[in-house]
């Protein structure tokens, strides 16, 4: 009975989490980098002291928010990886994906990205969120860098080449997303080819990974 207990108090606390972390999005959405602990709070209907004992502070809420988010796209890019079309095809159609998440949500990429300085709040008022957009960064440049050395035949030293490679491509497509996004020079289909252009040489060349999944 205890253990049924706990596991119940478990899944409701759990549930709680969910419905705090959508209230927080949602405020987010609307608010981006200015999203607030008071705003979350109220559109929670909770006060500020109750959202800080469920996530800690705001650093621990803006970490939950940034896995969940992170979580759903890396999906969506494993996702693309795996989709049936040749190489090409499928190197385009990930770049694609990140473009698309960050197009359909610029709120949520902002927040998750930019320091709460930029809107001009100071970190009481909003996210100080820029110290953790890196970890952020370095988490997707990991995780490419696992599919890269499981799909694809890197030669000597393919481990350490991976990870470089898996960096870069989150480097350059973050770099070149966040300006694109702000300025809106071109369209996505053509920033989506440029930098395909750019990353084809290499990948053209390499063989996939002996019983792997192809790339």
């Amino acid at each position: 009975m205890d253990t049924t207990h706990r596991t119940d108090q478990q899944r409701s606390a759990d549930q709680r989490r969910r419905e705090l972390l959508e209230a927080a999005d949602r405020v987010v959405l609307r608010d981006g980098p200015q999203a607030s602990m008071n705003a979350i709070a109220a559109e929670a209907g909770i006060t500020k002291p109750i959202l800080y004992r469920h996530f800690g502070d705001k650093g621990g809420l803006y970490r939950a928010l940034a896995k969940r988010h992170t979580d759903a796209l890396l999906a969506a890019l494993r996702a693309a990886l795996d989709a049936p079309a040749d190489r090409r095809r499928r190197v385009e159609a990930t770049l694609d994906t990140y473009l698309a998440a960050i197009e359909a949500r610029p709120q949520v990429y902002r927040f998750l990205m930019h320091p709460a300085e930029e809107s001009g709040q100071t970190p009481e008022q909003g996210f100080d969120v820029g110290r953790h957009s890196a970890p952020l960064l370095r988490r997707m440049g990991e995780e490419l860098a696992e599919v890269i050395a499981e799909r694809i035949d890197l030669g000597p030293g393919s481990e350490a080449l991976a990870r470089v490679w898996g960096h870069g491509i989150v480097g350059m497509m973050h770099a070149a997303g966040d300006w694109w996004l702000g300025e809106r020079p071109c369209s996505r289909e053509d920033l989506v080819r440029g930098l395909a252009d750019l990353l084809w040489g290499r990948l053209a060349e390499v063989d996939d990974r002996e019983g792997g999944p192809g790339f």
